[in-house]
C-alpha cells in the first residue's frame, strides 16, 4: 500500500439547527474551507480529485435518498465516482478510512471525503428513535428502547465491578465542556461544575444530561492524498503544503445484540500481558471488544508500541462520559477497570486549561481536546471527520490559525488518534494522523 496523507480539512460550525443551509450548502462551506486554507480554487480542485467518499448516517433526516450525489453535483464533482458509506455513529470514521483505502490502494491520488448530518429536522424523540433503529430492532430495541438505556446499563455494570463512581463520569463532562468553551466551531460553549453535571435532568441513571451528547446539525471534510497527490496539489495551487501522514487503521466489528456476545479472553495490546487480565470477565458489558480490535490493528500498523508514551492526545467518540471512560480502557490509555481513576487522576485534560478541578497528574494524554461529542456536537455522519479535522490541525499545530487561539493547541503534538464508534459498540474505526 502506498502512503496517505491528510492535506486539508474543514468544518462549518456545529449547532442545533442550520436553518439557513441546506445540506449541500453546509458540506459546500466545509470544502471551501478547505481549499482556501491550501491555496487551491475551485476550478483547480475539480481537475485534482479523482473521487470522493460521502458519509451521512440515516436518510430519514434529510428525507432525502441518495443525498450524497445530491453533493457531488453541487461541489461539481460529477461525473466522477463516489460512494456513500454508513455505520451508525462510526459513519464519518469508516468515511475516512474507505478515503485512505481509496488512495492507499492506488485508485485515486486525490480523494475528497466528506460528511454531514441535519439532525433538526425532527423533533429530539423522533431522532433518537431513528438513531435506536441501529440497535436489533427484533430483540434489543423492544426491551431497551433509547440508546442513553443501554449506556447507563453499560455504566452500570462498570460502577458494580469496577468501583467507578458518577463523580469521575461528571468531570468528562466538565472537561469537554471547558475545552468546547475554547472552540469557536463547537455546539456548546459552557463552563461546568461536578454539581452542575450531577443536578441536571435525569435521562437513565446514573446518566443525566449532561453527561449525554447531543443532536446537530454540521459538516466537515478531509481532503487525502498520495505522495504524487500531495505534489500534484502543491504544483497547481503554488503552495508548499503541510501534510500529515495517516499511519495506522484499524477497524473492529462486534454483535448487534449484546446477548450474543461471548465471553473469552482480553484481546492484548503490545504492551499488555495476559497476567494483566486473568480474572477479566471480558468483554462482559462493560467493555467494547470491537474498540478493542480497531485500536489494536490501528496500533500494529502504525508501529505503536505502548500508546501512554507513543500518543499526544485522543479525540474519541465521546457519545456519553461513561463510554469515554470505557474507551479509555479500550484503547489502552489504561488497564481495564481503571478509567475512572485515570480521568480522577486528571490524564485526559490539557495542562494549560483552568478546570476548576484539583487534579493530580494534568495532561498527560489529552482526551477530546475539542470538546468531543458531548460539547462540540454530534452530526452523525460528520463527527469522524471532524475528528480528522481537528487531529490534522493539532499535528500541524495550526490550532491558532483556525480557532483565532492556542489554548487548545497540544504542545509539541507529533502523533494523534481518532475514535469512532457506533451502536453498542457494532462498529468502531481507530486511526493514526502523524508528523509526516
Amino acid at each position: 500500500m502506498r502512503p496517505v496523507y491528510m492535506v486539508s480539512g474543514g468544518i462549518t460550525k456545529f449547532a442545533k439547527a442550520h436553518p439557513e443551509m441546506t445540506f449541500q450548502l453546509m458540506v459546500k462551506k466545509a470544502y471551501d474551507y478547505a481549499l482556501n486554507d491550501i491555496g487551491l480554487t475551485h476550478k483547480e480542485a475539480v481537475k485534482a480529485i479523482d473521487g470522493t467518499v460521502a458519509s451521512y448516517f440515516s436518510d430519514h433526516f434529510t428525507r432525502q435518498l441518495m443525498a450524497g450525489i445530491m453533493v457531488q453535483d453541487y461541489l461539481g464533482l460529477v461525473p466522477k465516482p463516489g460512494h456513500r458509506v454508513e455505520g451508525g455513529g462510526a459513519t464519518g470514521g469508516i468515511c475516512f478510512q474507505e478515503g485512505y483505502k481509496s488512495v492507499a490502494s492506488g485508485v485515486m491520488d486525490v480523494c475528497l471525503t466528506y460528511g454531514f448530518e441535519t439532525m433538526s429536522h425532527v423533533n429530539t424523540w423522533k431522532g433518537n428513535e431513528f438513531i435506536a433503529l441501529a440497535s436489533d430492532v427484533n430483540f434489543d430495541y423492544p426491551v431497551g428502547g433509547f440508546y442513553t438505556g443501554y449506556y447507563a446499563m453499560m455504566v452500570v455494570r462498570h460502577m458494580k465491578e469496577f468501583g467507578t463512581k458518577v463523580e469521575q463520569m461528571a468531570m468528562v463532562s466538565v472537561k469537554n465542556h471547558i475545552n468546547a468553551y475554547h472552540n469557536p466551531y463547537s455546539q456548546k460553549q459552557e463552563k461546568l461544575t461536578i454539581k452542575d453535571v450531577r443536578s441536571s435532568p435525569m435521562v437513565a441513571w446514573p446518566l443525566t444530561r449532561l453527561d449525554v451528547c447531543v443532536m446537530s446539525d454540521g459538516a466537515a471534510v478531509a481532503l487525502l492524498a498520495s505522495e504524487e497527490g500531495v505534489r500534484k496539489l502543491e504544483k497547481m495551487s503554488g503552495t508548499k503544503l503541510n501534510p500529515v501522514r495517516i499511519s495506522g487503521v484499524g477497524r473492529g466489528t462486534d454483535s448487534m445484540r449484546m446477548a450474543d456476545r461471548p465471553h473469552g479472553k482480553v484481546i492484548l495490546l503490545p504492551h499488555e500481558s495476559p497476567n494483566d487480565y486473568k480474572h477479566l470477565d471480558y468483554p462482559g458489558i462493560h467493555s467494547f471488544r470491537a474498540g478493542r480490535m480497531a485500536t489494536k490493528l490501528a496500533y500494529e500498523m502504525a508501529k505503536i508500541k505502548d500508546p501512554r508514551k507513543e500518543i499526544d492526545f485522543v479525540e474519541l467518540h465521546d457519545a456519553y462520559t461513561s463510554s469515554e471512560i470505557q474507551t479509555y480502557e479500550d484503547m489502552g490509555l489504561c488497564k481495564y477497570g481503571e478509567g475512572g481513576k485515570f480521568v480522577e487522576a486528571g490524564n485526559p485534560f490539557l495542562p494549560n486549561i483552568d478546570y476548576g478541578l484539583k487534579l493530580k497528574k494534568k495532561g498527560t494524554i489529552p482526551v477530546n481536546p475539542s470538546g468531543g461529542l458531548i460539547a462540540c456536537g454530534h452530526p452523525v455522519g460528520a463527527t469522524g471527520l471532524m475528528q480528522a479535522v481537528f487531529a490534522f490541525w493539532q499535528v500541524q499545530h495550526s490550532i491558532k490559525k483556525h480557532f483565532g487561539n492556542d489554548l487548545l493547541q497540544v504542545k509539541d503534538a507529533k502523533r494523534g488518534a481518532i475514535h469512532s464508534h457506533a451502536g453498542t459498540g457494532t462498529y468502531v474505526t481507530v486511526s493514526i494522523l502523524e508528523k509526516a
